[in-house]
């Protein structure tokens, strides 16, 4: 019986500064460390202490994995001062991710903010393995500055795959940005209302939108309630709930929210899941 509890040392590969507090290490574990997206681990720093990070690489490679991590903590402190050639501790995953099956031949909305864009990285990559099944992929990102985005290698390739679009925003004027200023919710500005204008027309259609959100909890906030004004189908808007989440087996009782532990009923929950509470962010 597979031992919950016990961390697979993991050999730190390779080390990518993505912002000046973000930063993505690829993990070889001893043993496969298989997940779905959106699915999360707990990462062990030895004599430090561990906590739940979502890998976000492509879930169909199966020998190493990725984490986007921002230096927040002590854990992160740790991991920072780390080199290649280290180990570390990685068990899971744990919770639930997305269901892909049900996204199959339906418009893909895909809105991140900062950090928030490293869980949704994992599942932009499964979507992209088989990107045929798919009617449309929009990702639209917003960060602080342009010096916070992450992946800016890896936008411009993406808005180049098959059916895909890519819309960046910052959130406030700077001298090195000729794009879109403000918060990521003005990137949801052109959509129209779902369900009150001619639907062949529309980059989305209420029956066939499906929208996934990560990032700070005020952004999924106010991005869920555009969506929900906009038309989505609450049990079609997936929100990443991990902000709260630390033992990851519902042990700690830290990421309760009403009847759910996130660590196990999330860290991907559904606007349907999560309305009937007052302020789930």
């Amino acid at each position: 019986m597979k031992n919950l509890y016990r961390p697979i040392e993991s050999v730190i590969e390779d080390i990518k500064k993505e912002t000046p507090n973000i930063t993505t290490y690829r993990f070889r574990p001893k043993e496969p460390v298989t997940f779905e997206a959106g699915q999360f681990v707990e990462l062990t720093v030895p004599g430090v202490g561990e906590a739940p990070f979502t890998p976000s690489s492509n879930p169909n490679v199966k020998d190493t994995l990725e984490i986007t991590i921002m230096r927040v903590g002590m854990v992160t402190e740790a991991l920072e001062q780390m080199k290649v050639g280290d180990t570390v501790g990685i068990r899971g995953p744990y919770g639930n991710g997305y269901n892909m099956k049900d996204f199959e031949g339906k418009e893909i909305l895909i809105v991140g903010g900062g950090v928030g864009l490293a869980p949704l990285r994992s599942l932009i990559l499964a979507l992209f393995d088989d990107i045929d099944k798919y009617k449309k992929v929009s990702i639209r990102y917003g960060a602080r500055t342009p010096d916070d985005i992450v992946y800016r290698d890896l936008l411009p390739v993406w808005e180049k795959k098959k059916n895909t679009e890519v819309l960046l925003t910052i959130d406030e004027p700077h001298p090195e940005w000729s794009g879109k200023v403000g918060v990521v919710t003005v990137l949801l500005d052109d959509l129209p209302l779902l369900t009150t204008v001619d639907v062949d027309k529309l980059p989305f259609t209420a029956e066939n939108a499906v929208a996934c959100a990560c990032g700070p909890p005020i952004m999924l906030k106010f991005v869920n309630m555009v969506l929900l004004e906009k038309g989505f189908d609450p049990s079609n808007i997936y929100l990443s709930m991990e902000r709260n989440m630390s033992c990851g087996l519902g042990k700690c009782g830290h990421c309760m929210l009403g009847e759910y532990f996130v660590c196990m009923d999330g860290p991907v929950m559904t606007a349907k899941q999560i309305e009937k509470f007052e302020d789930p962010f």
